[in-house]
């Protein structure tokens, strides 16, 4: 029996196999800012989170200058590799099959609108979406306003509404606003950490959750 009217795919990390980009240009803008060394696992922590709010949780209440520079150079390092993205092998194929079930996707992601256009236009995906909200338009996750617009949008009830994320941040923001929840380990945390959040479901590889996915659409 169909579940979802709406599918909301995070992006980084979960369609976009980006996690390692995201890390490495993070870790070396700090170091070109000023700021303390980042671990790898340090820099992976936040991803999910928008940039600015992504600084306030690795360094707290830092100046001005030196979030600005930070963020400057991240942008910078990020943007040099972003010709180089690739997507999880078999996520293009899942959501073109959902796409033809009629059931409607949506992207909510940490990204700004920039980089969220210059992705969908690389990958091709941009034709299977519905809508899309960034960190320009709302608030970061864990805020529930992406998934609330979403849905208002396109006139879809929580409880038909599926939110599918790598990160913590992607799991609270889908129960803040009340939809169903499925995390995927396969990005930038591991199925241990995932598990604290208490997504519905729990995914280790694309082919998993895409055959479960269209069972459901």
């Amino acid at each position: 029996m169909k579940q979802f009217d709406l599918v909301v795919w995070d992006w980084d990390g979960t369609i976009a196999d980006s996690t390692g980009m995201i890390t490495q240009a993070l870790i070396k803008a700090a170091d070109e800012a000023g700021l303390p060394a980042l671990s790898e696992a340090r820099a992976r922590s936040i991803i999910g989170l928008g940039l600015r709010e992504s600084i306030e949780v690795l360094y707290g209440d830092i100046p001005e200058f030196q979030a600005q520079a930070l963020a400057n150079h991240y942008q910078r390092n990020y943007y040099a590799g972003e010709n180089t993205m690739v997507l999880f092998g078999g996520i293009a194929d899942t959501i073109a099959a959902i796409d033809r079930t009629g059931c409607k996707q949506a992207v909510a992601t940490g990204k700004g609108r920039r980089g969220l256009n210059a992705a969908l236009q690389l990958s091709g995906l941009s034709k299977f979406f519905n809508a899309t909200k960034t960190v320009d338009e709302c608030f970061s996750k864990p805020h529930p306003q992406m998934l609330d617009e979403l849905m208002d949008e396109l006139v879809v009830m929580p409880a038909r509404t599926l939110m599918i994320g790598d990160s913590q941040y992607d799991m609270q923001m889908g129960k803040n606003a009340g939809v169903i929840t499925a995390a995927v380990s396969y990005g930038s945390q591991t199925a241990s950490h995932l598990q604290q959040y208490s997504p519905d479901y729990l995914f280790d590889d694309v082919a998993t959750l895409s055959s479960w996915l269209l069972e459901q659409v």
